[in-house]
């Protein structure tokens, strides 16, 4: 399913950051969102999974396929996201971070197997994820996300704190996995190595006009 915005804005006090965005992300496709530091990327990007801070509005139509998702709650929109930080739970094993949206039933530790392998990290569910290195880390974070199986994925510049080579890998491995899926993906982005990767449309956000 793809991901529609239709004449989407986010505003504060009144006064929307930027232009309204209209775009179409097709099944498959990464389309990178750029634009100046401050221009509302990453509140644009709160508002489509419904996380918009208090203080700011959020105006348009958010769509997966053709279903309306701009008033839903944000679990029940399905939309999935990554952020610099891999916001594991300290508390929890690598298997229980994985397995933290999975209900409970005969799969489910089928399910975080076959995670721990596509991450590459097969036979370490008992570990601290603090033993992991940033790369790990990384790779568990968006398979906890892609066992909730979301219909679409939001990229908030998560490759920004990983060194050029952890970066380079962990890149592919995002883009492969989405692709694998058919996941509509909508990349923030200063990097224009991240935008050449993802090999899709850009679109920069424009200031509103005062």
């Amino acid at each position: 399913m793809s991901l529609l915005l239709d004449s989407v804005t986010v505003s504060i006090t009144g006064r929307p950051l930027f232009q309204p965005v209209s775009l179409k992300v097709e099944p498959g496709q990464v389309t990178t969102l750029t634009g100046p530091s401050g221009s509302g990327k990453s509140s644009l990007l709160a508002f489509v999974c419904g996380t918009l801070p208090s203080g700011l509005r959020g105006s348009g139509q958010i769509r997966i396929g053709a279903a309306d998702v701009t008033r839903l709650a944000p679990d029940r929109r399905r939309i999935g996201i990554l952020f610099q930080d891999d916001l594991l739970f300290p508390h929890l094993s690598v298997a229980g971070n994985l397995g933290f949206g999975l209900k409970p039933g005969p799969h489910r530790a089928a399910q975080i197997g076959q995670a721990l392998a596509e991450a590459e990290l097969p036979g370490l569910g008992a570990r601290d994820p603090a033993t992991l290195s940033g790369g790990q880390r990384a790779r568990i974070s968006l398979m906890r996300m892609l066992l909730s199986e979301p219909l679409a994925l939001l990229l908030d510049e998560p490759f920004g704190r990983l060194d050029a080579a952890l970066r380079d890998r962990f890149r592919r491995f995002v883009f492969d996995h989405a692709t694998a899926r058919g996941l509509p993906v909508l990349l923030v982005t200063h990097d224009p190595a991240d935008a050449a990767a993802a090999a899709g449309p850009i679109v920069r956000l424009e200031p509103a006009q005062r």
